[in-house]
């Protein structure tokens, strides 16, 4: 759920790195209009750009120093391939979709042989155009994510494996299953099964270790937890995962929303979340006249992913920038719980919830609430009923975990997501969860606490932001801007270690 538009913003001429050789797209190669789960619709893939280590460290120099600084001196030049594949939709529908495939290049140990993957599952946005291999345009909405995974992942010797997400880009599906679990998860699988399929065939031939991290940001932690669970069922490998900052206790968060705790961003994330519901559940029998109020109703259920990014479905009248809910209590028995302290900004009079479906949801979790430790037993409203089927509580990992993201966040709250998982999982074996909150105190650089850079880094970052911005810059930078950066520099610090 994170709003790269921001990154974009904030980070922007810090990552403007052009396509070092760009073009170099190579031969049409096989290919496949209809593909199986896990295929390749070009065989082999395009490749976009190819940045050897010199070149990319020259352009990070001079555009980006904060982002060198943070993810070192790249040992490893860096080919980006765009891979299609087929997938499947939110009811199980064949599909197709687009992707990343970043590989190492270069002579350095680290650059050849064998090389560790990982699968990366990004935030939250709504314009259907965002791609992740699309470094041939800084104005993409994809293009700051993907310098990121170049530089702190593919430049140090992983294959970079990410998703664009079926319904973005090129793929032919009419909407985005938008944290369905088993929709996302699968599709993770699937260009995984592609890009292996990939390697042999790249203008860089790339082999891949036996070596497997997960990780992914705001919707992509979801994704990504909701993928090593599925492959962890499934038998398959994982080394070690990251999710970061992401909706994992989606119950139990949708509830603190209801309630009166209103994210940052969320009238962008209601749209992409209720038409993904109700493409996916066909028993959901709730239409966007009966969520929506009438000003923002018509066309919703097609309005993100679309054309718009997070600014001008704003100043287009599309969505309201802030106002969730109604001022006015959706009906006298919650008179009390509207609006929360600190939570204003989330209401007024030209909110996007109807009071009479929030007053619906409201009754449905005082009947059936959610405990914290599990899901609501029996919700009888549909949104809770679909937040419950993909709602991550009640499985255990059994590879190495860390969990990252910031105390403060003020659009994926801490305390109903990362800390539920935590607690969840704080009677495991030591060393199986770790659990890092980069907006706490940095504590003593030293070989006993590995994450002192990234607490550090961030601290840096956040007093920059105050001093620049004030608390408002760090309330609107906090999740799209200053935490992703340094969870990213964890994961890899973590995943490094096995």
């Amino acid at each position: 759920m994170t709003n790269f538009k921001v990154l974009a913003a904030a980070f922007g001429a810090a990552l403007l790195v052009a396509a070092c050789g760009g073009g170099d797209i190579g031969p049409a190669g096989t290919q496949n209009a209809n593909p199986a789960r896990g295929v390749l619709m070009q065989s082999p893939p395009p490749r976009i750009t190819s940045m050897t280590k010199e070149d990319f460290t020259a352009l990070l120099t001079a555009k980006s120093p904060s982002l060198l600084q943070l993810a070192g001196n790249p040992t490893c030049g860096v080919d980006v391939q765009y891979i299609k594949y087929g997938t499947v939709g939110g009811t199980g529908e064949a599909t197709d979709a687009s992707g990343a495939l970043m590989v190492p290049t270069g002579t350095a140990a680290a650059c050849s042989g064998a090389r560790p993957i990982v699968l990366y599952a990004h935030g939250t946005n709504i314009t259907k155009s965002y791609n992740l291999a699309n470094f041939a345009d800084n104005t993409n909405q994809g293009y700051s994510e993907g310098v990121l995974l170049a530089a702190l992942y593919a430049a140090q010797g992983y294959i970079v494996v990410a998703p664009n997400y079926a319904g973005y880009d090129s793929s032919s599906l009419s909407y985005h299953p938008y944290l369905i679990a088993d929709q996302q998860s699968k599709e993770m699988i699937d260009i995984l099964t592609a890009a292996k399929t990939a390697l042999p065939t790249l203008m860089s031939p790339t082999t891949a270790s036996a070596k497997l991290f997960i990780t992914g940001y705001s919707q992509g932690g979801h994704v990504a937890m909701a993928t090593h669970r599925a492959m962890q069922a499934a038998g398959m490998p994982v080394t070690a995962s990251a999710p970061m900052s992401g909706p994992y206790a989606l119950a139990y968060y949708a509830d603190a929303i209801f309630g009166g705790s209103v994210p940052l961003g969320s009238t962008m994330f209601a749209p992409l979340l209720t038409t993904s519901f109700q493409k996916a559940y066909a028993n959901l029998n709730i239409a966007p006249s009966d969520i929506y109020e009438s000003t923002y109703a018509s066309g919703i259920d097609s309005l993100v992913p679309g054309v718009y990014d997070f600014t001008t479905v704003v100043t287009s009248g599309k969505l309201p920038q802030l106002q969730l809910f109604n001022s006015t209590a959706p009906a006298p028995a919650f008179a009390s719980i509207t609006p929360k302290a600190g939570f204003e900004f989330g209401f007024g009079t030209g909110n996007l919830i109807k009071n009479s479906s929030r007053a619906a949801y409201l009754m449905d979790a005082a009947a059936n609430p959610d405990s914290g430790a599990a899901p609501p037993s029996a919700p009888a409203y549909s949104l809770r009923v679909a937040a419950k089927t993909n709602d991550l509580r009640g499985w255990t990992p059994q590879a190495p975990v860390l969990l990252c993201g910031g105390n403060g966040d003020p659009t994926v709250f801490w305390l109903a997501n990362t800390q539920v998982m935590a607690s969840l999982w704080a009677t495991l074996p030591a060393g199986l969860v770790t659990v890092l909150d980069v907006d706490s105190a940095p504590g003593t650089a030293g070989a006993s606490n590995p994450f002192y850079g990234a607490k550090a880094g961030f601290a840096a970052a956040k007093a920059s932001t105050f001093a620049s911005s004030g608390a408002t810059g760090v309330a609107g930078a906090y999740h799209g801007t200053l935490v992703p950066p340094f969870c990213n520099a964890a994961a890899r610090g973590f995943f490094s270690q096995f």
